[in-house]
């Protein structure tokens, strides 16, 4: 009786093994292939990464009542979504010259009013990482709190001119010219992104900044109607796509070092960042990064971050010397701030 139920315990525990492997060789494929090929696909980049983390780690328990070989298929599944599935990246810096200091910020401005030393929070994230140039994105209070309160308006963003249009804010301390309104529609509603050339250290360089549309209500879809709320999700995907697509145009006729950055709301596998790289652009993170990056998420349950969606992509002209994340409480978004080297040997 006790070798019968250790048998049909070691059963279960190879099923399982088993299954977590197949599982996550399906999700790899699924995911770094072409994941919006498919609405169910596209959603799977959007998964806390515990979902399927979980399940790993308890099939190489499970596998210490096994053999050799079934620990090292649990070790191999393991190590495939610790690197593929989570996005692990070990990057290297650049050489150049013509250090700038680039950070981008979703940081949602409009919620750090209303609370309570949010603003604060805030002018600390910045001060903290002191860049050269800052874009953020979901700051359309800000021309109200500059004239509202120009002492405030002025610790956040310290000398750097700044410039100002909807939700976006561009904030230099290297003079910028030309700012203009890019659109990028979808489904014939108003989108925009804001583009202005900064000059430095002898060089003009394109910069945009973008915030292409939420996945949540898409996502709200599927987690309330199930099946149902995959045509909703579809939509939504498919909204992302058109918006990148146009901005990839645009971005494609640029001529010289340019920058686009920005909560582009995907993973750089997905098909709205990669039009973009295929402009000419790399991801800072990808280039010089180490770890994961990631930025969104702590603001959800279970309070971990568990996407990277805030993206600086750069020309291979301009140089990456080293790239971080920042803090996650001024906002439900982390900045990326990256040093860049303007000449890049």
């Amino acid at each position: 009786m006790l070798f019968d139920r250790r048998g049909g315990w070691r059963l279960l525990a190879r099923v399982w093994c088993l299954a977590v492997a197949l599982g996550t060789v399906v999700l790899c494929w699924a995911i770094t292939g072409n994941p919006e090929r498919h609405e169910a696909t596209a959603l799977l980049q959007y998964l806390p990464y515990p979902l399927y983390l979980g399940p790993a780690l308890l099939a190489g328990l499970l596998s210490l009542w096994l053999s050799g070989w079934w620990r090292a298929l649990s070790v191999a599944s393991i190590v495939l979504v610790l690197t593929v599935l989570m996005g692990l990246t070990i990057g290297s810096p650049d050489e150049g010259t013509g250090h700038l200091r680039f950070m981008t910020y979703n940081a949602k401005t409009m919620y750090a009013v209303n609370r309570r030393n949010g603003l604060g929070e805030l002018a600390q994230e910045i001060i903290t990482h002191d860049p050269d140039v800052l874009v953020m994105q979901d700051a359309g209070n800000m021309p109200t709190l500059k004239h509202e309160n120009p002492e405030v308006f002025k610790v956040l963003f310290g000398e750097r001119k700044v410039y100002m249009y909807g939700q976006y804010l561009l904030a230099s301390r290297f003079p910028f010219r030309d700012c203009k309104v890019g659109r990028i529609p979808f489904r014939e509603r108003p989108h925009t992104y804001l583009h202005c050339v900064v000059e430095a250290h002898g060089k003009a360089i394109d910069v945009i900044t973008a915030h292409l549309l939420t996945p949540r209500m898409g996502l709200n879809a599927v987690r309330q109607e199930g099946v149902e709320g995959l045509e909703g999700w579809q939509g939504n995907v498919l909204d992302r796509l058109a918006q990148a697509r146009a901005l990839s145009v645009d971005v494609g006729r640029i001529q010289g070092p340019r920058i686009v950055a920005g909560d582009l709301n995907a993973p750089e596998r997905s098909a709205v960042v990669r039009m973009l790289l295929d402009t000419g652009l790399r991801d800072v993170w990808s280039s010089a990064g180490v770890g994961y990056g990631f930025t969104y998420g702590h603001s959800l349950r279970p309070h971990i971050p568990f996407l990277r969606i805030d993206h600086i992509l750069v020309s291979d002209d301009i140089g990456v010397a080293s790239v971080h994340v920042g803090g996650h409480v001024a906002s439900e978004h982390s900045p990326v701030i990256a040093d860049l080297r303007v000449n890049r040997d």
